[in-house]
């Protein structure tokens, strides 16, 4: 039965095409307004990394003291020092504890007729891979006795390994950087968290992805000055790298993974205690003020869902409401004009639940035929997405399998229940009212 009301359904879209072009077209525009702005929206808020998001945490502790933070909400900054990040290093309160800080470095391509082109990487600590589940294509990360070892280790990223060594093995290479020769122990699989979480603070966190991945303690022996976010209170007066690690500048990104609830409690009650110690041998002249927020609570911190894809998406659904109303009232005009049909149904025994049925799948059909044309829409819409957008979020909207679907079902759900109402107004047509009239 579904399949006869289905082929009605497609023989009255040509029955009067004036209102069936009219109903397809507000579906069309209002479904691809909505999948465009919301193709936006899911890449900046969705989780980069569910399976541990709610065990990885950002510890933030207070080092600046009241009105000095960022904003006025009292938060303490968005990274540490190198005096609170050691200490929480060597503390081992946590099962597992990485340190994170941005360079830029040039490398030497392997073409010695070449120019050292600039990369950019992350100096990070030997956990860093294990609690971000970052994969491998090659090889491995290196060892906590690596760290300790301060060897000179890097890890490659699979487009960085495709641009200097062809996607080769190149694990146990050596690689110059800046002017230092690197042991190359691994290649990541593509692996680029959208937003990336580790490093947000302040920013957006969806710039390039970067090249490498080398040793913390190797890029601080080596001075390796940080490329990303650096913020500093009071007067300025290191003139050196000994004294700008000793400076109560933040620039050093802190992530620990805690497995359970009671391993947070404990750990907030650490970071509590460090900071009262703190205070109490003279370094703070404020109470303990700490944060320790899991992934999705430090993106929110940070802002990372930019205002105007929010906006987008409410002003997109707004209007695709209003094409649903204009669509109501189409159907409601295209299904009464059939009137005297409906009647003559209903006196050859159509029963009303059928009127209703075969009406649904009608506007089922019209719901189809506006999928497909807001399909069309959208993925000429996502060429447009860089006109409201930052051109780094911009690049995230694509037109995937997910998208189609959703696109597609979103248009059917949405017109099937615009119908319910001039549907039930068809199935109340009064079959003899009908036949004396006409």
């Amino acid at each position: 039965m579904f399949a006869y009301y289905f082929q009605l359904g497609l023989r009255s879209l040509r029955r009067n095409p004036m209102l069936t072009a009219l109903m397809v077209m507000a579906i069309g525009f209002g479904v691809a307004a909505s999948m465009i702005t919301y193709s936006v929206f899911r890449a900046v808020s969705g989780d980069p990394i569910p399976q541990k998001s709610s065990k990885l945490f950002m510890p933030q502790i207070d080092s600046w003291g009241p009105g000095q933070g960022a904003d006025d909400k009292g938060d303490p900054p968005g990274g540490l020092n190198y005096i609170d990040a050691m200490a929480l290093m060597k503390a081992h309160q946590s099962s597992r504890m990485t340190l994170i800080y941005q360079v830029s470095l040039s490398t030497l391509p392997m073409d010695a007729d070449s120019v050292p082109v600039a990369t950019n990487g992350f100096a990070v600590t030997a956990d860093f891979f294990t609690m971000f589940d970052v994969p491998f294509l090659y090889g491995s990360g290196w060892s906590k006795s690596d760290d300790e070892g301060r060897v000179a280790d890097v890890v490659l990223t699979q487009e960085f390994n495709q641009r200097m060594f062809g996607g080769a093995n190149s694990v146990g290479k050596k690689m110059t950087l800046s002017g230092h020769d690197y042991r190359i122990v691994g290649v990541t699989r593509h692996w680029d968290p959208s937003p990336r979480f580790y490093d947000v603070w302040e920013e957006t966190g969806f710039d390039n992805p970067p090249d490498f991945y080398l040793l913390f303690n190797r890029a601080i022996d080596l001075q390796t000055d940080n490329t990303g976010r650096n913020s500093c209170r009071g007067a300025i007066t290191y003139d050196g790298w000994d004294k700008y690690l000793q400076s109560n500048c933040v620039w050093l990104m802190p992530w620990v993974e805690l497995d359970t609830s009671e391993d947070v409690d404990h750990y907030r009650e650490f970071l509590q205690s460090y900071s009262a110690d703190q205070q109490h041998a003279g370094r703070f002249g404020w109470a303990p003020n700490v944060r320790l927020p899991n992934v999705m609570q430090w993106l929110d911190v940070q802002g990372v869902v930019p205002p105007e894809s929010r906006i987008s998406l409410v002003v997109a659904l707004s209007f695709f409401i209003i094409c649903l109303v204009n669509t109501i009232g189409l159907l409601l005009a295209k299904f009464m004009r059939r009137a005297g049909e409906i009647g003559v149904r209903r006196a050859l025994g159509a029963t009303r639940h059928e009127i209703y049925a075969q009406y649904l799948v009608e506007a089922g059909a019209v719901g189809l035929a506006g999928g497909l044309l807001g399909l069309l829409l959208t993925a000429a819409g996502m060429s447009g997405v860089g006109l409201l957008f930052a051109p780094e979020i911009a690049q995230l909207a694509h037109l995937d399998l997910s998208l189609i679907g959703l696109t597609l079902a979103v248009a059917i759900f949405a017109t099937v229940a615009a119908a319910f109402y001039p549907a039930w107004r068809a199935a109340q047509v009064q079959p003899a009212w009908q036949l004396k009239s006409n």
